[in-house]
Protein backbone atom coordinates (compact mmCIF):
# COMPACT_ATOMS: atom_id res chain seq x y z
CA UNK A 1 0.00 0.00 0.00
CA UNK A 2 1.13 3.32 -0.65
CA UNK A 3 0.65 5.81 1.88
CA UNK A 4 -0.91 9.02 1.43
CA UNK A 5 0.78 12.17 2.78
CA UNK A 6 -0.85 15.52 2.99
CA UNK A 7 0.10 19.54 4.11
CA UNK A 8 -2.04 20.58 7.58
CA UNK A 9 -2.09 23.62 8.28
CA UNK A 10 -3.77 25.15 11.53
CA UNK A 11 -4.55 28.85 11.02
CA UNK A 12 -5.34 30.56 14.45
CA UNK A 13 -4.42 34.20 12.81
CA UNK A 14 -8.15 36.24 12.91
CA UNK A 15 -7.75 37.90 15.77
CA UNK A 16 -10.36 40.45 18.05
CA UNK A 17 -10.22 43.04 20.78
CA UNK A 18 -12.09 43.81 23.33
CA UNK A 19 -12.36 46.47 25.64
CA UNK A 20 -15.02 48.57 27.81
CA UNK A 21 -13.75 51.62 25.98
CA UNK A 22 -11.89 53.23 23.18
CA UNK A 23 -9.39 54.07 25.76
CA UNK A 24 -9.09 50.38 26.82
CA UNK A 25 -8.97 49.21 23.55
CA UNK A 26 -5.09 50.68 23.69
CA UNK A 27 -4.60 48.94 26.54
CA UNK A 28 -3.41 45.26 25.05
CA UNK A 29 -2.16 43.81 21.42
CA UNK A 30 -2.15 39.91 20.54
CA UNK A 31 -0.31 38.37 17.88
CA UNK A 32 0.03 34.78 16.66
CA UNK A 33 2.14 32.31 15.10
CA UNK A 34 0.27 29.40 13.13
CA UNK A 35 0.59 25.61 14.09
CA UNK A 36 1.76 24.03 10.90
CA UNK A 37 1.68 20.37 11.25
CA UNK A 38 3.60 19.65 8.22
CA UNK A 39 2.93 16.33 6.47
CA UNK A 40 0.14 13.64 7.92
CA UNK A 41 0.59 9.87 7.42
CA UNK A 42 -2.91 8.17 7.93
CA UNK A 43 -1.00 4.63 8.13
CA UNK A 44 1.30 5.98 11.28
CA UNK A 45 -0.21 5.22 14.08
CA UNK A 46 1.15 7.68 16.47
CA UNK A 47 -0.83 11.50 16.93
CA UNK A 48 0.79 14.31 14.90
CA UNK A 49 1.87 17.39 16.94
CA UNK A 50 3.60 20.72 16.34
CA UNK A 51 2.83 24.31 18.08
CA UNK A 52 1.99 27.66 17.87
CA UNK A 53 1.71 30.61 19.65
CA UNK A 54 -0.26 34.01 21.03
CA UNK A 55 1.94 36.76 21.80
CA UNK A 56 0.21 39.58 24.04
CA UNK A 57 1.79 43.44 25.11
CA UNK A 58 -0.33 45.32 27.38
CA UNK A 59 0.36 48.47 28.89
CA UNK A 60 -0.60 49.61 32.73
CA UNK A 61 -4.25 49.69 32.55
CA UNK A 62 -4.69 45.74 31.78
CA UNK A 63 -5.86 43.85 34.18
CA UNK A 64 -7.68 40.61 34.52
CA UNK A 65 -7.08 39.63 31.21
CA UNK A 66 -8.14 36.46 29.40
CA UNK A 67 -7.48 34.90 25.89
CA UNK A 68 -9.58 32.68 24.19
CA UNK A 69 -9.95 30.14 21.24
CA UNK A 70 -12.88 29.55 18.94
CA UNK A 71 -14.31 26.41 17.90
CA UNK A 72 -12.86 27.01 14.29
CA UNK A 73 -15.12 25.43 11.42
CA UNK A 74 -16.11 22.50 13.47
CA UNK A 75 -18.54 24.33 15.99
CA UNK A 76 -17.57 22.25 18.92
CA UNK A 77 -14.16 21.80 21.14
CA UNK A 78 -14.33 18.23 21.60
CA UNK A 79 -12.90 17.49 18.37
CA UNK A 80 -11.89 20.77 15.54
CA UNK A 81 -11.84 19.97 12.49
CA UNK A 82 -9.64 20.93 9.13
CA UNK A 83 -11.24 20.80 6.21
CA UNK A 84 -10.21 19.90 2.14
CA UNK A 85 -13.66 20.45 0.52
CA UNK A 86 -15.86 17.30 1.81
CA UNK A 87 -13.01 16.11 3.99
CA UNK A 88 -12.60 16.64 7.91
CA UNK A 89 -9.34 16.08 9.58
CA UNK A 90 -9.76 15.78 13.15
CA UNK A 91 -7.46 17.67 15.47
CA UNK A 92 -7.33 20.18 18.96
CA UNK A 93 -4.89 23.05 20.44
CA UNK A 94 -4.48 22.80 23.96
CA UNK A 95 -2.48 24.93 26.37
CA UNK A 96 -0.27 22.45 27.91
CA UNK A 97 2.59 20.28 26.17
CA UNK A 98 0.51 17.34 27.52
CA UNK A 99 -2.57 17.98 25.52
CA UNK A 100 -4.71 17.18 28.32
CA UNK A 101 -6.10 21.19 28.55
CA UNK A 102 -8.05 21.88 25.73
CA UNK A 103 -7.69 25.89 24.67
CA UNK A 104 -11.58 27.20 24.11
CA UNK A 105 -13.70 29.77 25.81
CA UNK A 106 -13.85 28.09 29.73
CA UNK A 107 -17.35 26.18 28.21
CA UNK A 108 -17.65 22.47 27.74
CA UNK A 109 -14.53 21.83 30.09
CA UNK A 110 -12.28 24.16 28.05
CA UNK A 111 -9.93 26.25 29.88
CA UNK A 112 -8.89 30.07 28.80
CA UNK A 113 -5.60 31.75 29.53
CA UNK A 114 -6.09 34.14 32.38
CA UNK A 115 -3.65 36.96 34.24
CA UNK A 116 -4.90 39.10 36.91
CA UNK A 117 -2.23 41.59 36.45
CA UNK A 118 0.05 41.20 33.27
CA UNK A 119 3.76 43.01 32.91
CA UNK A 120 3.46 46.62 31.68
CA UNK A 121 4.60 46.69 28.30
CA UNK A 122 6.07 43.95 27.52
CA UNK A 123 5.80 40.51 25.40
CA UNK A 124 4.55 37.52 26.55
CA UNK A 125 4.74 34.09 24.55
CA UNK A 126 2.13 31.26 25.23
CA UNK A 127 2.95 28.08 23.35
CA UNK A 128 -0.15 26.65 21.18
CA UNK A 129 0.23 22.79 21.21
CA UNK A 130 -1.79 21.14 18.54
CA UNK A 131 -2.61 17.37 18.06
CA UNK A 132 -3.88 15.50 14.74
CA UNK A 133 -5.07 12.20 16.26
CA UNK A 134 -3.85 9.36 14.77
CA UNK A 135 -5.25 6.68 12.02
CA UNK A 136 -7.33 8.81 10.42
CA UNK A 137 -8.29 8.07 6.28
CA UNK A 138 -8.42 11.43 4.52
CA UNK A 139 -6.56 11.56 0.81
CA UNK A 140 -3.83 13.75 0.45
CA UNK A 141 -3.96 17.69 -0.04
CA UNK A 142 -4.31 20.94 2.06
CA UNK A 143 -6.43 20.55 4.85
CA UNK A 144 -6.97 23.96 7.07
CA UNK A 145 -9.12 25.75 9.48
CA UNK A 146 -9.58 29.14 11.09
CA UNK A 147 -9.48 29.91 14.57
CA UNK A 148 -10.28 32.80 16.32
CA UNK A 149 -8.29 34.28 19.24
CA UNK A 150 -9.61 36.78 21.20
CA UNK A 151 -7.87 38.67 24.21
CA UNK A 152 -10.48 40.18 26.66
CA UNK A 153 -9.03 42.63 29.13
Amino acid sequence: MTSRWGLIVVVVAAISLFGESEAAAQACTISVTSVAFGSYNVFNTSALDSSGSITYNCDNQAKNISISLGQGSSGTFSSRSMTKGGETLSYNLFMDAARTSIWGDGTSGTSVYTRSNPPNNSNVSLPIFGRVTAAQDVSAGSYSDTVLATINF
